[in-house]
Formats: structure tokens, sequence, C-alpha cells
């Protein structure tokens, strides 16, 4: 078991507790935000908005592969301060139809390289492989 905070995935727009400290992983922030801390090594490159699905999960799984998980990780728990939990923060709403993005290839990266699961704020009962923010293309149905 790793010694440190529980990592989950949200939007910014998610009515997050108190305790969860919020991480951005994006380029830029929903405005009026106060009290997050930032991310950007696992923010997407600037071809963000420019390529397909396809490409971008090609882009980002290799930017994703070119980081030390374990020093995320310890990157995450100083953003922490010694709270219980860290949530990665992207634009996207979770529940949107076929709605997806990178927070969610982040978690399933996180979670296999560190063997700890890393849900949807909201979604743990689901397994990782069925993260509601992962590509349609990557998510697996709750039948297979």
């Amino acid at each position: 078991k790793i010694d440190g905070p529980t990592v989950v995935t949200a939007s910014w727009f998610s009515d997050l507790p108190p305790d969860i400290v919020r991480v951005s992983i994006t380029r830029g922030t929903r405005r009026g935000q106060r009290g997050y801390r930032r991310l950007p090594l696992l923010a997407p490159g600037p071809w963000f908005r420019s390529v397909q699905e396809e490409e971008y999960i090609r882009r980002y799984t290799n930017q994703l592969e070119g980081l030390d998980p374990q020093q995320v990780y310890r990157r995450l728990s100083e953003c922490a301060g010694g709270a219980p939990t860290v949530a990665l923060l992207c634009f996207e709403r979770a529940g949107t139809d076929d709605g997806w993005c990178h927070r969610a290839l982040a978690g399933a990266w996180l979670s296999k390289a560190l063997d700890m699961p890393v849900p949807e704020y909201g979604y743990a009962v689901l397994p990782q492989e069925q993260h509601p923010m992962l590509p349609p293309s990557l998510r697996l149905s709750k039948s297979d």
C-alpha cells in the first residue's frame, strides 16, 4: 500500500468537500478558483485542441510514459500537505454523453503504475477501466 493521499479525479465544477485538495492538471484554470495547486506536467500539450481523439490519446499517453509515476505521486503528496485526498482537476463534467478527458488517462496511468485505484469523485464503485471519463474507445462496458 502506498503511504500518502488518496487520488481521485474530478471536474473544476464538481462540488468537492473542503478536505480534498484541488490540483489543476489543465493548461488554464476556472475563473474565480482559489486554494488549488498546479501540476502542469500532467496538463496536455499545446496540441490539445487541435487533434482528433486517437491522436490526442497517443500524444498524451506518450507524455505520461515520459514521467516517473513515483515522482508524480510524491509531487501530489506535497500538494496534499497532509490532507487525505487530492483531486486531479480538468474542465469536462462527468456524466456527459461520450464525454472524456485527459484526467481519466492520467488516473488510469497512475492507477496501473502504482497499483492503486484513482476513481472519478462520486464514482468510486466503478472499476478503473470503467472510469466515466475514459475515452469510449478505452472504457470497458459493465458487461466486459
